[in-house]
């Protein structure tokens, strides 16, 4: 078996030291804030807690930017110059054009090292949920599977991942344009918190609204006790994201720790990273855990 490496976009949310005990690679977004450039580098270059802070006032204007094609090149030759075969897992094709920009280096990288595999995942993922399916793949790699067994597995399960965001902060959906000023602002006065999935085919899909974060809590830990595999017996890990409202995913993780008495180690809490922050602004809490096959 040649050896390889596992890679994914910097949008999956763990933490730099997570990736690294991992042996996981990451290809960095960007993004700006009022004209400024910086590297989605997991909190390297700006912290979470400062970048929050930076995007929180009314007017600053927060732009995003994927990983190019000649980004992807150059962020991929080196492994291949190594020796080393590539699994990479693309932030959802239904969020970003990464996975296609990953795509096309693949295929021109795959003329220049015709020896080499290069694989490219359609994670139909994001944020912790990424990350979540990358902490799966390298548990795999570590009982010694090959990239070919890893890929297919990957492409076989990936839709059993469950995402579920709530926000209690509805600016930046209003800046984004998906909602109305107009019902952002009945939605702030009456406290109204939207829950979110990602459906099957990678996209953000509003599913409901309720009135008062402790009641969106509650409707997020219900989500996962309808869907989580194995019912309460549930035995995989569960990873919690948050913008900058750490006491709200700790009262989620609590509630989940307290009912699933087999969760392979305490849930783990992660700042939402820059770019997929950047859309969400503060405030938004999104659980990730393995469960019934997503078909809506």
């Amino acid at each position: 078996m040649n050896p390889y490496i596992l890679s994914c976009c910097s949008t999956f949310d763990l933490d730099k030291e997570y990736f690294e005990k991992r042996n996981i690679s990451y290809a960095c977004f960007h993004f700006s804030i009022n004209g400024k450039n910086y590297t989605d580098d997991l909190g390297q270059s700006i912290s979470f807690k400062d970048f929050y802070k930076k995007i929180s006032p009314k007017g600053t204007e927060v732009k995003t930017s994927q990983v190019n094609v000649g980004e992807f090149i150059e962020y991929f030759t080196p492994f291949l110059e190594k020796g080393l075969d590539i699994l990479h897992v693309s932030l959802s094709s239904g969020l970003s054009g990464a996975y296609n920009s990953a795509l096309i280096a693949k295929k021109e990288l795959e003329e220049k090292f015709p020896e080499r595999k290069i694989y490219v995942l359609d994670s139909l993922a994001a944020s912790s949920g990424g990350g979540l399916l990358m902490d799966k793949l390298a548990d795999l790699k570590d009982d010694g599977k090959t990239i070919d067994e890893l890929f297919n597995w990957a492409e076989e399960n990936k839709l059993y991942l469950h995402h579920w965001f709530f926000s209690t902060d509805l600016s930046f959906y209003i800046r984004g344009g998906r909602i109305s000023k107009a019902a952002g602002l009945v939605g702030t006065i009456l406290k109204i918190c939207p829950v979110l999935n990602v459906n099957r085919l990678g996209k953000l899909t509003p599913i409901l609204k309720v009135r008062t974060k402790e009641k969106a809590i509650e409707e997020a830990f219900k989500k996962m006790v309808e869907n989580a595999n194995g019912g309460e017996d549930y035995a995989e890990r569960c990873f919690i994201s948050h913008s900058d409202c750490y006491e709200d995913a700790k009262a989620l993780a609590d509630l989940i720790e307290n009912h699933f008495k087999h969760l392979k180690g305490k849930v783990k809490i992660n700042y939402i990273g820059t770019t997929i922050g950047s859309h969400t602004g503060p405030g938004t809490v999104a659980l990730f855990f393995w469960g019934k096959k997503r078909t809506n």
